[in-house]
């Protein structure tokens, strides 16, 4: 066979669709989301490229339309994870024997599907299983995971090409393999690009994968599973499962082969996951890799030199874009107070002219939050806010469940920075905002810092460069992602990196080449061309010899 080295396509960042009324993508993703609403969807598990039925349903609804039923899912049990991981190792060795480019090939077409002939399909399956307007999910669904896909098929190139120095008397070369086993995928339910990646990442790598999506993002999963086939990967190497997380993990890890995990969710299921693989670690063939995104409390301190306009929209966007369930949501804000009243203005203008509803209708800029329990947790602690005659609300807290699960975008004004809504993760339409005085920038940059256990993303509005220097220092350590007059939210992948550290994950940049080097082995090969036939060295002989 004739051997030849390949160039991958450039990676190339997906341009957003506008949408905007006249347009085709407009009204093509109108005619979807009708055919959608149209049918109930019958949602099977994929194992091992089979569809799997159990006969034991659970209903999906939109969270903006509790009445409506958009299909069912069939939950597994543990015999499925089971079967999963058995397909998994049984479709790896040939997997990971497959040349790199017949991988990069499936999930480069993977990314055009998604973003052509799918693209319609994935965003109606988002918007109407997630309740993300138009725009949230064009730059999640759509091009933020075309985006992983191209940009780590060119990551992947780039690990495979760093090779070693060699002498003229030996060749040394790297190998990267696959990890020894199956790695284990455990996606949230707020980015359909993280679904998407959560698995593929690792896939793309050489690696054989069980994935668990979160509940609430399975009308999107399939979608993903779907393209994926379509795209030619081979049975078994992704296997799709719906089971509830603690019957997954109690198989998942005590299985001998289990290599990893590629995890977003919350801080506290990781620490769980980490104790359990630690207290199992004599049960593994290998230390597995931990790779996980979880929390954060992200901020924004506004110093006094800043356009109070662009910090109040930063406030709007960061705090409220899906009404703040995203792990970069800006959720504690920090504003000096000769800037307070007119940032206040904007901000207080801005939120007035949200509109609410499903996002059926593409106008809407606020719609439901995922469920019940995430409903329940933030109205009680609305509830918990009205009650305290020390703090304000300012805009919002009110909220009703008749039809959906709609909270209204709400923004507390507190003089107690340590107030339990400026330090939990609350995950919601609620911003807390804390004034401080002009001269007490650099002491409030040290109040950040310590607030919170978390460290994942924040920003700092000003113009004087100074305070922007002051700021980045003394925060280094509080956000993996910094941003510098803009909004802490909408990271693009190949542009910034995304993860943090502390109780925030273990900061593996998703998006970025970091990322991909935690599911390879390497192996270091040193060929000898001439190797030596005699024990003895220069330095052993006589001096009088």
């Amino acid at each position: 066979m004739q051997q030849r080295l390949y160039s991958v396509p450039e990676a190339v960042n997906e341009v957003p669709a506008t949408y905007a009324p006249g347009t085709p993508e407009r009204e093509e993703l109108k005619k979807e989301i009708e055919r959608a609403r149209s049918v109930e969807a019958d949602i099977p598990m994929i194992i091992g490229g089979k569809e799997i039925r159990t006969g034991n349903t659970v209903r999906i609804h939109p969270p903006h339309d509790l009445s409506h039923t958009l299909g069912h899912y069939h939950r597994g049990e543990a015999e499925h994870v089971t079967m999963a991981i058995d397909a998994a190792l049984q479709a790896r060795q040939s997997w990971a024997s497959l040349p790199w480019r017949e991988r990069a090939a499936v999930f480069l077409k993977a990314a055009t599907l998604i973003s052509g002939p799918y693209r319609s399909k994935i965003n109606a399956a988002t918007m109407l299983g997630q309740s993300k307007t138009v725009y949230q999910s064009e730059i999640d669904a759509v091009c933020e995971l075309a985006d992983f896909l191209r940009y780590n098929v060119q990551y992947m190139t780039e690990i495979f090409m760093h090779q070693p120095k060699s002498s003229p008397d030996a060749w040394n070369r790297m190998e990267q393999r696959p990890l020894e086993g199956f790695v284990f995928a455990l996606s949230p339910f707020n980015f359909t690009a993280i679904a998407g990646n959560l698995p593929t990442a690792p896939a793309m790598m050489g690696n054989v994968v069980v994935w668990k999506p979160a509940n609430t993002q399975i009308y999107a999963a399939r979608i993903i599973m779907e393209v994926l086939l379509e795209a030619g990967l081979p049975e078994g190497v992704i296997n799709l499962v719906f089971v509830g997380g603690p019957v997954a993990g109690d198989v998942v890890f005590s299985h001998r082969e289990f290599a990893g995990i590629h995890y977003t969710g919350s801080t506290e299921v990781l620490g769980t996951i980490w104790k359990t693989i630690g207290d199992n670690l004599q049960v593994y063939r290998s230390y597995p890799r931990i790779v996980g995104e979880t929390g954060g409390k992200d901020f924004i301190i506004a110093h006094a030199s800043a356009r109070p306009a662009q910090v109040a929209t930063a406030l709007s966007r960061g705090a409220f874009e899906y009404q703040g369930q995203k792990c970069s949501a800006a959720s504690r804000a920090y504003i000096s107070r000769s800037i307070w009243e007119e940032v206040k203005k904007h901000m207080l203008g801005q939120i007035g002219t949200f509109r609410t509803g499903g996002p059926e209708d593409f106008g809407n800029f606020i719609t439901a939050v995922i469920d019940k329990p995430a409903f329940d947790k933030l109205t009680r602690v609305i509830d918990k806010v009205k009650k305290n005659d020390e703090v304000e609300i300012i805009a919002g807290g009110n909220y009703d469940s008749s039809k959906g699960y709609f909270i209204e975008p709400t923004v507390i004004l507190t003089s107690d920075p340590c107030y339990f809504t400026m330090i939990h993760e609350l995950f919601g339409p609620i911003l807390s905002i804390y004034i401080f005085e002009d001269n007490q920038f650099e002491e409030t940059l040290d109040l950040i810092d310590r607030t919170s256990v978390y460290g994942l993303t924040g920003a700092v509005f000003a113009k004087e460069r100074n305070a922007i220097n002051l700021a980045s220092k003394k925060l280094i350590n509080a956000a993996g992602n910094f941003y510098i007059n803009d909004k802490p939210t909408g990271s693009v992948v190949g542009h910034q990196p995304f993860g943090g550290s502390r109780a925030s994950g273990t900061n593996d940049k998703a998006g970025s080449i970091l990322n991909l080097y935690r599911w390879v082995s390497p192996r270091t090969i040193k060929e000898s061309f001439l190797p030596p036939e005699d024990y003895r060295y220069p330095h052993l002989d006589d001096d009088h010899t």
